[in-house]
């Protein structure tokens, strides 16, 4: 009976340890995961200033004296949001890229709601899209691809829309989505190598080199074990890819639009046509 009952204290201590071990594990994870949130907050916040100043001063020197945010821009914002949380659910895997890299068409509402509206609400709007996106399906790469999602789009619109607003017309036009998709390019394959892979490594915790090894798999050009190989093989064409088809979709679709994004009756468009 002695021996029963030292048996059974001795199976109870071991799973004690092992539940604080969990538990202890756990805490860990979730200290990791509110650190990385922090910073994905910090930098919606920053991104949202840096935006706000600059459409102020494009204003400024366009001499447009209206809000930086009125009740029908938001209304937009709130439609090409949802628009764009929902064609940010069909995904499209590549086949030079690891399945956790897919393609999808979520920047063309927004980048037209930028065109139209702003950097201002097309950051707004990045930051919707991301936060519908985790309500109707969560996140499943620990918030990592929802960060990858809202930075990379931001440098894709914000030089695209700044440049459109100090000056609009088709040339500018152009030129901003030209710009865009290389600033998206460059900057989206920085910060995968930089700091996106690593912290998807680290929050999975699993090795980095195991994450390489998914795109030598499927890219004949990535060398096995190099981050940088991996990012401009893997990650630099599918966001050239992505810049260059959302640049000509929005170029096609945006000036049929405009006129009732803005709120442009026939009769106004007649007497501003005279």
């Amino acid at each position: 009976m002695k021996f029963g009952l030292n048996r059974m204290l001795t199976l109870l201590a071991a799973e004690n340890e092992g539940f604080f071990a969990k538990l202890k594990k756990t805490a860990v994870a979730v200290g990791e995961n509110v650190g990385f949130i922090l910073v994905f907050l910090a930098i919606i916040v920053a991104l949202f200033l840096i935006a706000y100043c600059l459409e102020v001063f494009a204003q400024k020197k366009n001499g447009v004296k209206e809000k930086i945010f009125t009740p029908r821009k938001m209304a937009f914002v709130g439609i090409f949001s949802a628009v764009s949380a929902v064609l940010m659910l069909f995904e499209i895997v590549m086949p030079f890229a690891p399945s956790f890299y897919k393609l999808d068409f979520s920047e063309i509402p927004i980048l037209i709601g930028t065109f139209a509206f702003g950097p201002a609400a097309g950051v707004m709007m990045e930051f919707v899209k991301i936060f519908l996106k985790l309500i109707m399906k969560g996140s499943s790469t620990a918030f990592v691809g929802e960060l990858a999602n809202f930075a990379v789009g931001c440098s894709f619109i914000l030089p695209a829309s700044l440049i459109y607003t100090f000056k609009k017309s088709k040339k500018s036009a152009i030129i901003a989505c030209g710009l865009g998709t290389v600033i998206l390019t460059i900057f989206g394959t920085a910060f995968n190598a930089i700091y996106l892979l690593p912290a998807f490594a680290k929050l999975y915790g699993m090795p980095l080199e195991a994450i390489l090894g998914m795109g030598s798999k499927v890219n004949s050009l990535v060398k096995e074990g190099s981050i940088i190989s991996f990012v401009v093989w893997c990650v630099a064409p599918l966001n050239l890819i992505k810049g260059v088809s959302v640049s000509i979709i929005t170029m096609l679709v945006y000036k049929p639009l405009s006129p009732i994004i803005k709120g442009i009756t026939n009769r106004e468009r007649k007497q501003r046509n005279k």
